[in-house]
């Protein structure tokens, strides 16, 4: 079977979407893919739609997505990569070609190799055997986790003495969220330093919520953690991020957060709320969101190669 290989554009989007929602029905059994989160995507900052990204179109029907983002202008490239399950032919496509781009992508970045990252389901619809064929392999894993939410259950907690939760509510609370981001996420694994701007469109803030980004602070300490979600997702309320400062870990603040979060949601009359979290996560993440009830909803790996 012969492909038609071109580059996405924005207008792209919806069939893109309708591409990807298939492939999280086989994945995960039920789609969760939203048009925003496509369009945000195609509108990265680190990516030129001309070079960077791929459709592979099986007549006029795309089969194949892949797109290609450089956030640390060095030799660390990321990659997205979806194929329909009978067109391995066309995702093979697409990989050469993305392999080929990264290669290029950090050579114009003055650097002699390229390190790439792709996630992916671990029951992927692209054949793995590709990717260990061509020199590809697994170095981290992630949960999506997931919770039930009762709004007669679920009330706002109350902060322990000398602890608040304040929304964010002006720009010097997001620049402070931002701030907060970059200093407890910098030990974690695979972390890229950005810039207020940049941060700004990783949260695609142009669509987000604010009154779902909270500050906490200690009267000993002033503002030591963030929790930032949306709700945005039709399958459910989405924490996108949750950072306390190596200084404050241990105190209960991030339960406080997660807490305060799950209220939040319930109120608004969501039924379940979801996050991602590294399982190697060495500050104890996974085993708060464990004991405050939830479950691993599906995984996904971290595939690498580095590319001479």
């Amino acid at each position: 079977m012969s492909y038609v290989l071109r580059s996405a554009t924005l207008a792209d989007a919806p069939a893109v979407t309708d591409l990807l929602n298939a492939v999280d029905l086989i994945e995960i059994g039920r789609p969760e893919t939203d048009l925003h989160t496509v369009e945000a995507d195609l509108l990265h900052p680190e990516t030129d739609l001309a070079q960077d990204s791929w459709l592979a179109l099986d007549g006029d029907r795309p089969v194949a997505y892949g797109l290609l983002w450089d956030e640390s202008s060095g030799e660390r490239v990321d990659i997205d990569h979806y194929v329909l399950p009978e067109h391995q032919a066309a995702g093979r496509l697409l990989l050469e070609a993305m392999e080929a781009r990264a290669l290029r992508k950090a050579h114009e970045n003055g650097c002699a190799r390229a390190v790439v990252h792709l996630h992916l389901n671990v029951r992927p619809t692209l054949d793995t055997e590709v990717l260990r064929g061509r020199g590809w392999y697994v170095v981290r894993r992630y949960h999506v986790l997931r919770r039930p939410l009762d709004r007669a259950a679920d009330l706002t907690p109350v902060p322990p003495a000398g602890v608040r939760v304040r929304a964010c509510a002006d720009e010097a609370d997001r620049r402070r969220v931002h701030e907060l981001y970059q200093a407890s996420f910098a030990d974690h694994f695979d972390f890229q330093p950005r810039g207020y701007d940049q941060w700004l469109h990783d949260v695609d803030a142009r669509g987000l919520d604010w009154s779902l980004v909270w500050i906490a602070a200690t009267d000993e300490l002033g503002d030591t953690g963030f929790l930032l979600a949306r709700d945005d997702r039709e399958a459910m309320g989405w924490i996108r991020s949750i950072g306390v400062l190596r200084e404050a870990r241990g105190r209960g603040v991030a339960g406080l957060l997660l807490r305060h979060a799950f209220a939040a949601f319930a109120a608004r009359g969501r039924d379940t709320v979801g996050l991602g979290v590294d399982t190697s996560n060495a500050t104890g993440a996974p085993e708060l969101y464990a004991r405050n009830g939830m479950t691993v909803h599906y995984a996904v790996d971290t595939w690498e190669a580095v590319l001479n």
